[in-house]
């Protein structure tokens, strides 16, 4: 066999070969083999028709047919390994030539992934929030503890700011109930803002017994972004009383002994919270600031596809399940349909130069991932998915995922790379020390794994 590449730009090719008859051979018996054991020919037994009277009965362009399509993915293969290729997705298979014991020849155009360049990125600085802890987030965190033991007792009054109400819910649009407008028995404490826009003010002065309505644009449901008119009814209202703050709230709510210990601890919390977002936050501007650095082509129809993927997933997904279609979607966040498609498109870039980087990086860093790596990925992904370990360690092993999470671990260590070799500076100039992995790993391989996975699932498409 023989093969020759020319390059039709950055991410496409073009692969012309040529395939010697007699390397047909292997592919003509199976071909033979297979159509005898489908056909029944008189005055012989099945599975034993000779090749001769194949071809008088069926012709012999359905043995080559068969023999070419059984035969077309193994050259296809050896050519993009002699080309030493990436492909990415499936190829434009044309067949130029086909002369009967002679000569097979064909051409097969396929998107690759581009050549990149890594440049030196030592020389990457990024500047991240300061971990500053206020004296009043410390009260509002022990005020949020506070408010969970608080207690309940019924009043005989108007409803006011802070009272719980038990209430029953009714939205109509153009004077018809909603079949999903309807709630009874809820709980909500006025003020919180939890509920629909509207219903503090109409609640507020309102008894127990007595009804109240109010107009409001539902969030969700089959109405969502439409004006509705909904009719609030009490049945309760009861006054909240807060422990008071001292030692024994302290000895309550926590291990602690005493309320300076509790708001220590509280202060202790808020930090490590905040230290985990700085790394974050760090990792984020350092792989925007290397992707800046790279020049990356993307392939016109991965971009195509990917786009696709994230409108599909978006839609049918994540508005599903609140309710929403992609119009109520746009009318809440106050966007037009060009300018999501192009947030869209501009998400979808920046997570396959994303991929293409890391995965580049990983190549040059000759960077491996060990078993015990692959474990860790594995229970922290089985535990955002809300599934057991052994329940997502099956289903990725049966949906043919494994390599796919080996390229989430690797490329979260190429971005752990790069974040290690960057200046990371908070804003009051001083340097920020993100060597702890424990602090760090788990938010650095989260930046990789979420981009995209265009990429890598047209490979898979490529390889099958």
């Amino acid at each position: 066999m023989k093969s020759a590449v020319e390059t039709l730009n950055p991410t496409r090719v073009r692969l012309t070969v040529e395939v010697p008859f007699e390397e047909l051979k292997p592919s003509l018996d199976a071909a033979y083999k297979k159509i005898n054991q489908q056909v029944t020919v008189p005055g012989f037994r099945k599975g034993k028709v000779p090749a001769r009277v194949i071809d008088q009965r069926f012709g012999r362009g359905a043995v080559l047919e068969e023999a070419v399509n059984d035969a077309l993915p193994k050259f296809y293969t050896e050519a993009v390994n002699e080309g030493e290729l990436n492909p990415l997705g499936q190829p434009e298979v044309d067949i130029t030539e086909l002369k009967d014991n002679e000569l097979l020849a064909f051409t097969a155009e396929v998107d690759i992934r581009p050549a990149i360049e890594i440049p030196d990125y030592s020389g990457i600085e990024v500047e991240v929030d300061a971990i500053e802890v206020s004296d009043e987030e410390i009260e509002k965190s022990v005020e949020q503890l506070r408010e969970r033991f608080a207690s309940t007792s019924p009043v005989e009054r108007a409803a006011a700011e802070g009272d719980v109400v038990t209430i029953d819910l009714e939205a109509s649009v153009e004077g018809e109930v909603l079949e999903d407008g309807v709630a009874k028995g809820v709980t909500y404490t006025i003020g919180s803002g939890e509920l629909l826009d509207g219903i503090d003010e109409a609640l507020t002065g309102v008894e127990a017994g007595s009804t109240a309505t109010f107009t409001s644009e539902l969030k969700g449901g089959s109405a969502a972004g439409k004006e509705a008119e909904v009719k609030v009814e009490v049945s309760t209202v009861a006054a909240r009383e807060l422990p008071e703050l001292d030692d024994e709230f302290a000895q309550m709510a926590s291990e602690f002994d005493t309320l300076e210990e509790l708001r220590a601890d509280s202060r202790k919390r808020l930090q490590q919270m905040k230290k985990y977002d700085q790394a974050t936050q760090a990792q984020e501007k350092v792989l925007d600031a290397l992707i800046q650095l790279v020049e990356v082509p993307i392939p016109e129809k991965l971009l195509e596809d990917e786009i696709r993927t994230r409108k599909h997933n978006l839609e049918h997904h994540q508005l599903g399940q609140m309710g929403l279609d992609l119009e109520g979607y746009l009318k809440i966040q106050e966007k037009t349909a060009e300018e999501f498609d192009a947030e869209l498109k501009e998400q979808a870039e920046k997570g396959i130069k994303t991929q293409f980087v890391l995965d580049e990086l990983v190549n040059k860093e000759q960077l491996n991932v060990g078993q015990e790596e692959l474990t860790e990925h594995l229970m922290r992904r089985a535990q955002s998915s809300g599934m057991s370990p052994d329940q997502f360690a099956q289903a990725v092993v049966e949906g043919g995922q494994v390599p796919m999470l080996v390229g989430e671990v690797a490329r979260g260590k190429a971005l752990a790379v790069v974040v290690e070799a960057a200046t990371v500076k908070d804003t009051n100039g001083e340097v920020v020390d993100l060597d702890d992995e424990d602090e760090t790993g788990e938010t650095v391989e989260a930046a990789a794994e979420g981009e995209s996975g265009a990429a890598e699932a047209a490979e898979d498409k490529s390889e099958a």
